[in-house]
């Protein structure tokens, strides 16, 4: 009997996260489609992109910025409500923010440069950046609630009390 209340609480789980992890991904996807359909093309923002060589080793070309100014946007957005809502973790917030960080330390050079790769291998196809991103934010969805749940939030999760009235 316990053993199925737990497997329901962790497909409830699930679903909770897709829901958030949905939300930020609206969040991605709309600072993604504005930076590229708009911001990216302005002049001041191509020139400062090619002045900075440091940085233009992994933005190769106009996916990179754009894709970690969304992404950034969506990944604070779904840490703040998974931590609360889905994993109800009372765990210390600044340190589970730090194993969010080593989490796109690791996952976000890898994707942009990943994304730069197949942008630029087949910038013939119209829709590349934003096929790209879907792949990338199925691989980020998958990857981050395993990482969440098994590290991020370990021993953590519902030890957030609900303040009485």
């Amino acid at each position: 009997m316990e053993d199925t209340k737990s497997k329901k609480q962790g497909v409830f789980q699930f679903i909770k996260f897709m829901f958030f992890s949905a939300s930020a991904g609206i969040i991605q996807l709309i600072a993604f489609t504005l930076l590229n359909e708009i911001v990216i093309k302005l002049d001041f923002i191509q020139n400062a992109m090619n002045s900075n060589e440091a940085f233009a080793r992994i933005m190769k070309n106009e996916y990179g910025p754009i894709y970690l100014t969304a992404l950034l946007l969506s990944v604070l957005w779904n840490f703040t409500f998974n931590r609360k809502f889905t994993f109800k973790s009372a765990a210390n917030i600044p340190i589970a923010m730090l194993k969010v960080l080593g989490f796109y330390a690791v996952f976000t050079p890898v994707s942009t440069i990943v994304g730069n790769y197949f942008t630029s291998k087949y910038a013939d196809v119209e829709a590349i950046y934003y096929i790209v991103l879907a792949c990338t934010m199925i691989t980020n969805f998958v990857t981050e609630f395993l990482y969440d749940k098994f590290v991020v939030f370990r021993n953590q999760e519902n030890t957030a009390v609900k303040k009485e009235k």
